[in-house]
């Protein structure tokens, strides 16, 4: 399995490592979400402060472990670090174009 990442998913995790909520927000299209767990952040103002709660203000850290992707959707594998959860986790990003529609966090 792959650890290489590229377009918008490359964009998104580089964006959280670095505590980049800017570029983490430009990497969705303007109507994407975050749907964590069932809870759904749909657009950018939403998806900020989700983020900002959560994710990139808790100065999160991603180790990719493994990528896949299967035609529209890469599934990040990844160990989480920073001041929230900390553990391994999956991100499943739907992309369209150049942006993400969705980032779902599904394990």
């Amino acid at each position: 399995m792959s650890t290489e990442l590229s377009g918008p998913v490359a964009t998104a995790v580089k964006a959280a490592n670095d505590g980049d909520v800017e570029s983490y927000l430009a990497a969705f299209t303007p109507e994407g979400a975050v749907d964590d767990w069932g809870r759904v952040f749909r657009g950018r103002d939403a998806i900020r402060e989700w983020s900002d709660a959560e994710f990139i203000g808790k100065q999160v850290t991603l180790e990719v472990t493994a990528v896949r992707t299967e035609g529209p959707t890469t599934v990040v594998s990844a160990q989480v670090g920073g001041n929230g959860f900390n553990g391994p986790s999956d991100f499943a990003f739907t992309v369209e174009g150049d942006g993400i529609t969705l980032m779902r966090i599904t394990g």
